[in-house]
């Protein structure tokens, strides 16, 4: 066998996989912050969307009912009288963090409801990805 064969038969050398490996690294260093950032415009965008078919509905059960509903989930199902839902295709989602989303009847500043979802951490106010996503009127 010659040089040249036996070479090809070793394989990788220890310092060929850590060139690999360092240029890896690399790439995801790069690659993954900005990912993730994407990941939570998506979560946020996603939140803002469910916010909006919540909106519709909850007004088509206004015009259905003659006022807005205790809760979510009477979207869904509620024994008033000219109730023609469910104002919802499923039950009411968790927001993209995994929490319910806020409802209050009434709003605050003379609206007639607030809906928010309360970000990643769940509670009220917050920056960044904790930021509360309001529906505005």
């Amino acid at each position: 066998m010659n040089q040249l064969q036996r070479r090809k038969q070793q394989g990788f050398s220890l310092i060929e996989l850590i060139i690999v490996i360092t240029i890896m690294g690399l790439l995801v260093s790069l690659v993954a912050p900005e990912m993730m950032g994407k990941v939570n415009t998506t979560q946020k965008k996603a939140a803002a969307a469910q916010l909006e078919m919540f909106s519709t509905a909850l007004d088509t059960y206004r015009l259905d009912i003659g006022s807005y509903p205790d809760n979510l989930e009477e979207l869904r199902s509620s024994d008033k009288s000219r109730w023609d839902g469910p104002y919802l295709p499923k039950s009411v989602p968790l927001d993209p963090w995994d929490n319910p989303y806020s409802y209050k009847k009434p709003g605050e500043d003379g609206n007639p409801y607030y809906l928010a979802s309360l970000g990643a951490d769940g509670k009220p106010g917050g920056e960044d990805d904790n930021a509360d996503i309001v529906y505005s009127f």
